[in-house]
């Protein structure tokens, strides 16, 4: 295979919706799957609606949009995605969840397909055991929102072929993002980074050193961040950010990863960001 000219997103929640609109929008026939056809429409909603603002904002044309709509195929039968080259993986962060997916879909799909996963810390080479094909599985980790963040890491497992790669970054450079190549560890390069400064706001916060609104100004007016570090676990989710904080830790043992307690007591209160009208903030 030279080219991938036909996509399968499985899951259609915040990001995976997020990735199929930017497949469409690239001129890709996209399969949109999810297990119930109430989960698929609210997906379809998603991507329609930001469609529709950015028509309306005048950023894409009509012809741009109405192709963009054509290109999306809703699905809630696997079998459905037994012709395509690609398929994203944008499910619940659980390697057993993952695994079983993967081995379902190292049946359907032929045996070109490439496999790869939006994981953002589980282990690439751990999903790809379940399958025969460990050679074409690989991340592909999007970041929230998918349609307007420029990145996408492309991981490696230890056994994706470089062909695959390639594949990928050609993908990738095809929905006009930048591909930066990580190797298979715990957080790749983003979170590896990213998220024990995250978690150092929150002990800030805990500590009552400063408020949510000092720390975020802090950040964004005096290191230059376009987001303060509590406004943004509130985008991403309280509960997304304590799960890869615990992957990181259990695979590095080191303080900089561990959870501070404050936000798991959050997670057990429902206050998760955005998504539940609380978090850090009120919204």
């Amino acid at each position: 295979m030279s080219e991938i000219k036909t996509v399968a997103v499985l899951g259609m929640g915040t990001m995976g919706s997020g990735i199929a609109q930017v497949c469409a929008q690239a001129g890709l026939k996209t399969r949109c799957y999810e297990i119930k056809q109430e989960l698929v429409d609210k997906g379809l909603a998603m991507i329609h609606k930001n469609l529709d603002f950015g028509l309306s904002k005048g950023k894409f044309t009509e012809e741009n949009v109405s192709t963009a709509k054509a290109n999306l195929h809703p699905s809630t039968d696997l079998k459905d995605l037994n012709d395509v080259d690609l398929v994203i993986e944008a499910v619940v962060e659980d390697i057993a969840i993952k695994q079983e997916v993967f081995a379902q879909l190292d049946k359907i799909c032929p045996e070109h397909t490439l496999l790869a996963s939006n994981t953002s810390s589980l282990s690439i080479t751990e999903i790809a055991a379940a399958t025969q094909r460990t050679d074409r599985v690989l991340g592909l980790h999007f970041f929230n929102p998918a349609y307007l963040m420029k990145l996408v890491e492309v991981v490696k497992g230890l056994e994706t072929s470089e062909e695959s790669v390639k594949l990928a970054y050609s993908f990738v450079e095809k929905l006009g993002k930048t591909a930066v190549l990580a190797k298979d560890t715990p957080g790749f390069i983003v979170n590896l980074l990213l998220i024990p400064y995250l978690l150092d706001a929150a002990r800030v916060y805990e500590n009552g050193l400063a408020t949510a609104v000092d720390i975020d100004n802090a950040m964004k007016l005096g290191a230059g961040y376009p987001m303060g570090p509590l406004t943004l676990m509130d985008m991403i989710g309280i509960d997304v950010c304590v799960k890869v904080g615990d992957i990181l830790f259990d695979a590095y043992h080191e303080p900089k990863y561990n959870v501070p307690p404050l936000m798991r007591r959050m997670v057990m209160a429902g206050h998760l960001g955005r998504k539940s009208g609380r978090g850090f903030y009120a919204y």
